[in-house]
């Protein structure tokens, strides 16, 4: 019977947070693999993205895109559910939107522009451009350009960070932060471990979830998981608003993708039959 199930963010936990390698995991991948534990990308990255990881990974289990924004279910994954009256279906997919689509945060960060904000999204830059910003390879950058639910923002000089913030509260958006701060409309990590916990109860009896990150925006994974637990980012610190924000916390001495190695072994011997 299952008991674990594993919700991991990416860029800076299972994936090095400068050379996007998963190397130093492998020994907890194939643990959760060789013990059918369900470990399920949880990421601000796009859909076309984490299918190209979950590809590399041979991961067969549902994921979620753009901080919430798309739960993406394989079809004929769970028996019973899901229900949701908004899903799409799309290549092989149960899609439960929980986003604001792309398109109306594309004009909401047109109109920010408008009040004299230096910014610019990632539908404003080439590939090739966002492959030198980021260290991607121009063919993850493609990927990264594919968003549905999130625009992250590229700052200019001297923007005021609070006054921006400010503002799209003030349209009715949301933001996170990541390695980038981006705009988003009523979803977050949280409310789809949530939603996705509850199908694997209903399908598989009680479960313990394990929600692993990095940063901000994995406070909200963190605070619906039963063992939250946070990696060290490269610089050496974990990060201190998780610390403050989220209680009984573990922290793992590797940083990134070593971490997740460290922390993952310890769960799985901790809870593992």
């Amino acid at each position: 019977m299952m008991k674990l199930v594993i919700f991991s963010d990416l860029d800076g936990t299972l994936l090095d947070d400068r050379t996007y390698t998963f190397d130093p995991a492998k020994e907890a991948l194939n643990r959760l693999k060789d013990a059918g534990i369900p470990l399920v990308l949880n990421s601000s990255k796009t859909a076309a993205e984490i299918i190209h990881y979950r590809h590399l990974m041979s991961n067969k289990h549902p994921f979620v895109s753009e901080n919430g924004g798309g739960i993406f279910i394989p079809k004929g994954y769970f028996k019973e559910g899901p229900f949701w009256i908004d899903m799409e279906e799309k290549d092989g997919y149960d899609i439960i939107v929980q986003g604001t689509p792309y398109q109306e945060l594309r004009k909401a960060l047109e109109e920010l522009k408008g009040k004299g904000f230096d910014i610019r999204g990632f539908s404003d830059i080439s590939s090739e451009e966002l492959s030198d910003l980021t260290g991607l390879t121009e063919d993850e950058a493609v990927m990264a350009k594919e968003r549905d639910f999130d625009e992250p923002v590229i700052l200019g000089k001297d923007v005021d960070i609070s006054l921006l913030k400010r503002a799209i509260r003030g349209m009715g958006l949301k933001y996170t932060s990541g390695k980038y701060l981006h705009i988003i409309g009523d979803n977050d990590k949280g409310k789809a471990v949530k939603d996705l916990g509850n199908l694997y109860t209903k399908n598989h009896g009680i479960i313990t979830t394990v929600g692993i990150g990095d940063g901000v925006n994995d406070i909200p994974m963190f605070l619906n998981v039963d063992i939250p637990i946070v990696v060290r980012k490269s610089d050496g610190s974990h990060d201190e608003t998780v610390m403050e924000e989220v209680i009984k916390i573990r922290m793992s001495r590797g940083i990134g993708p070593k971490g997740f190695n460290e922390e993952i072994n310890r769960v799985i011997d901790e809870y593992q039959m």
